[in-house]
């Protein structure tokens, strides 16, 4: 006779984080960039495997898209706290330390995510300014890269949120 084991549940839902900018603007992002994404390549690579050649503009196009996912998906993942973390150290001790050091960790990332925003603002003038263009389309580069500081402002107002909450308190 075979024991069989018990059904797995699914995990509960983690309730939605309490903000101003519903976090589905950034969800339907990553969603579509993925989906376009995986289209694009699907198309890449059949046109590859029929005719032995590839579109050149496809690879472009993955990177931005690419860095687009990042960004959107990694300003949702702090607000849900499903960042990258120590856990061992973030989430051990009394309330109060873990507080301190979410405190510390989201200030130094809004820190980061503010130098960010304005070092590739910059990067973004310096392309317009020399017209760069890329090699293989030949648009300007910065009308991918013009979405750099963009993300990263957003992730920027995302993390400022999050402090906020976090001096205010628990709620």
């Amino acid at each position: 006779m075979s024991e069989s084991l018990p059904p797995q549940l699914p995990e509960q839902a983690q309730p939605q984080p309490a903000v101003k900018v519903p976090l589905a603007l950034e969800d339907w992002v990553s969603v579509l960039s993925m989906a376009l994404l995986a289209l694009i390549t699907f198309a890449n690579v059949l046109v590859r495997y029929l005719t032995n050649t590839s579109f050149a503009w496809t690879e472009e196009l993955s990177i931005f898209l690419l860095i687009v996912v990042t960004l959107t998906a990694g300003s949702t993942a702090f607000v849900r706290s499903q960042h990258i973390r120590i856990e061992f150290l973030a989430d051990a001790g009394p309330q109060n330390r873990q507080r301190r050091l979410a405190i510390i960790a989201t200030l130094f990332s809004v820190l980061f995510f503010l130098g960010l925003t304005i070092l590739s603002a910059r990067m973004v003038y310096d392309e317009y300014t020399w017209g760069d263009t890329s090699p293989a389309i030949g648009v300007p580069t910065w009308w991918y890269s013009i979405w750099v500081p963009i993300l990263s402002g957003v992730i920027t107002l995302r993390l400022a949120g999050m402090l906020h909450r976090l001096l205010r308190g628990p709620q």
